[in-house]
């Protein structure tokens, strides 16, 4: 028993010096661009694929994506997207601010 629990911090003093906290990015830390581009990747590989299929229906798919309405839903959804992310981004600043001066006491 007390031979696991040294093997268990030896190994998180071990991952703790090999994984730097630099290297890695919390998902609060993401920039709102990084999460944007996601929709229009996932719609870059449905494109691809379908094209490999038919390319009459990857052509409808194009001109469909490319039409004013299509346009206009888009750049609505973008705009919305990112008045939330603000607000995301200024409800985890209010935590954190929470957390260090109720819980932590800074």
């Amino acid at each position: 028993m007390l031979q696991s629990r040294a093997l268990v911090i030896a190994l998180i003093l071990l991952l703790s010096t090999t994984l730097p906290e630099v290297q890695s990015k919390s998902i609060f830390e993401k920039d709102r661009r990084e999460l944007l581009a996601i929709p229009e990747t996932i719609a870059s590989y449905v494109y691809e694929a379908v094209n490999k299929v038919s390319p009459k229906v990857s052509q409808f798919l194009l001109d469909t994506v490319q039409s004013p309405t299509v346009i206009a839903a888009r750049q609505r959804i973008a705009r919305e997207a990112t008045r939330v992310s603000i607000m995301f981004e200024q409800l985890i600043e209010k935590i954190k601010n929470l957390w260090y001066t109720r819980i932590l006491g800074y």
